[in-house]
């Protein structure tokens, strides 16, 4: 195989460029930490550095306390998760709740339609649409009584209408969100933009 002229010159400026790199490399980009320092330096920065180690160390037991709490803490607040093995067990669960508070304020909450699970950060939401007739203090007591559950359930969205204006009546559809983990919501697939 023979080298025609152009390949013999791109081969030369390819070289060129490597000498100057390799150049530049050691002489104006060295790294100044990689000089050796001498017997008397290294004995103060080893010393300096086991000050350092000694003081991190001291903090140690403290970090340690303050990540504990951290954790318990987080625990706590995690409890009020739904519990359930899959999206659709943790939807189910969102209903039967809503069904038991809205037994207790005497609502007959009828389901809808189930949403997509999505991810919440590190958490995962399950939505759960019901729809209910009732009064207006009906709706407020059902609302004061869905925020006091323990489980980390809200409306996200509310839509409201009248029936009888004289009775106070309306027809209520909820959209309720529900946390849970994030293993239960699906992964997308597809191509990702």
């Amino acid at each position: 195989m023979k080298l025609t002229e152009r390949d013999r010159r791109a081969l030369v400026i390819l070289a060129a460029a490597l000498v100057v790199a390799v150049l530049l490399r050691f002489t104006v980009f060295a790294d100044p930490s990689a000089v050796v320092a001498p017997a008397a330096d290294s004995t103060a920065l080893a010393q300096q550095r086991l000050l350092r180690l000694r003081q991190i160390s001291a903090t140690l037991p403290v970090r340690e306390a303050a990540e504990k709490q951290a954790a318990a803490a987080l625990a706590d607040r995690e409890r009020g998760m739904l519990q359930a093995d899959t999206a659709a067990q943790a939807q189910a669960a969102l209903l039967q709740l809503a069904r038991s508070v809205g037994k207790d304020n005497q609502i007959d909450v009828r389901s809808g339609e189930l949403g997509t699970p999505r991810a919440f950060g590190e958490y995962g939401l399950v939505y759960a649409t019901i729809t209910f007739d009732c009064r207006v203090e009906q709706l407020v007591n059902f609302l004061a009584d869905l925020s006091r559950q323990p489980q980390l359930v809200a409306p996200s969205e509310e839509r409201f209408t009248v029936l009888n204006p004289k009775e106070k009546t309306m027809s209520v559809r909820i959209v309720l969100t529900g946390l849970v983990e994030k293993k239960l919501v699906p992964e997308k697939k597809g191509l990702a933009f």
